[in-house]
Parts: structure tokens; C-alpha cells; sequence
């Protein structure tokens, strides 16, 4: 019988020590820890999503740059591009997570893109969802 063990990440044994921000930054000192690694990349990935090229001081590459593609008319063929956009990313920036499911639903009149990814972290048990609207 084959067993398959999932490693958990040493940190999360540790409840006192954080491994990540949380979003969004509203605690006593601007920033709330996370202590837990699905927390920490569930955030991660928020962050990036949200994140334009070129936005953050001293690493021009990080984020996705979704808004700069919302400015145009909301087609089919966009929303293939934002698609590609998102699953390109994730391989380049976030090796581990694997994709289980990625939807994006538009209202074109409003030029509204909302978009689920449903994912899981590869060697692990982690497994969550993030939901992200852009309006323009």
C-alpha cells in the first residue's frame, strides 16, 4: 500500500512566530501577522493579484498588472487574456500552488472582472480559495 505524507511547514508548530502579513493592513502597528503558512500564501497571492508592474519601489517585475488590463472594452478574447495573464504568473511566481480551479466572470456594462482560483500547495495539505474583483 503506498502512503503519501504531506509535509507540514516547521513554522506552523510554532505558534508564536509569524510567518507572513495579513491583508488588509489595518492592525495596531499598520501590520497583523500570520502564523499560519495557508494564511500567509493566501495573502501572498492577494497581494500580487492586486499589485501593478512597475508599483512596487525596488522590485519593478513583482504583480500581475491585471488593472492595466481592464482599461480596454471587456471582450471574450480579454478575458482569455487575463486567464493566461493569471495561470502564467502563478508558474513563474508561485511554483507550488497548483491550480484546481479558475474562473472569471465579467459584466462588460460595468467593466467588472471578478475572478475565483480555487488552489492547492503541492507536498502539503493546503488547500483554500481567493476571490478577486476589479472594477474600473
Amino acid at each position: 500500500m503506498a502512503y503519501n505524507p504531506r509535509k507540514i511547514d516547521p513554522l506552523d508548530l510554532q505558534p508564536r512566530k509569524a510567518v507572513g502579513v495579513a491583508l488588509p493592513f489595518s492592525g495596531r502597528a499598520v501590520f497583523n501577522s500570520t502564523y499560519q503558512t495557508k494564511d500567509a500564501i493566501r495573502n501572498n497571492l492577494i497581494n500580487f493579484f492586486l499589485t501593478g508592474k512597475n508599483e512596487r519601489v525596488f522590485n519593478l517585475n513583482f504583480g500581475a498588472g491585471l488593472r492595466n488590463l481592464l482599461f480596454e472594452n471587456i471582450t471574450q478574447d480579454k478575458i482569455d487574456e487575463i486567464r493566461e495573464l493569471i495561470l502564467e504568473n502563478l508558474q513563474l511566481y508561485f511554483p507550488r500552488v497548483i491550480v484546481r480551479n479558475l474562473t472569471l466572470d465579467s459584466a462588460p456594462d460595468q467593466n467588472i472582472v471578478q475572478f475565483q482560483l480555487r488552489y492547492a500547495v503541492s507536498e502539503t495539505n493546503i488547500e483554500d480559495e481567493v476571490a478577486i474583483n476589479f472594477e474600473v
